[in-house]
């Protein structure tokens, strides 16, 4: 069964977008946040050890929503920020409060 015309992209750039902020932008903001787990985390190689498979499910989710999304540079301002803000919080926070 082919797919609805009205949902397919047409503009290559638009289809470039989407395809470019799911691959990097979703593993961006998939790494950042697991990162920052581990950097809060007392057990920093158990939390990176055991979170590959949860980064991959973020990854994935990450992938669909960019494609799901109606404008592709949006999708990658979101990502670029949210991954800034996440490693942000997670060297600036430990270093403001570094008994946690």
């Amino acid at each position: 069964m082919p797919a609805n015309p009205k949902y397919l992209t047409y503009n290559p750039w638009q289809r470039f977008a989407k395809i470019s902020a799911g691959l990097v932008g979703g593993y961006l903001v998939a790494a950042s946040t697991h990162l920052a787990l581990a950097a809060w985390s007392p057990y920093r190689q158990e939390t990176l050890i055991t979170s590959i498979y949860s980064m991959f499910l973020m990854w994935v989710l990450m992938f669909l929503i960019a494609f799901v999304s109606g404008n592709g540079w949006k999708v990658w301002i979101i990502y670029l920020v949210s991954s800034l803000a996440i490693f942000a919080l997670a060297f600036y926070g430990k270093q403001l409060y570094p008994a946690i």
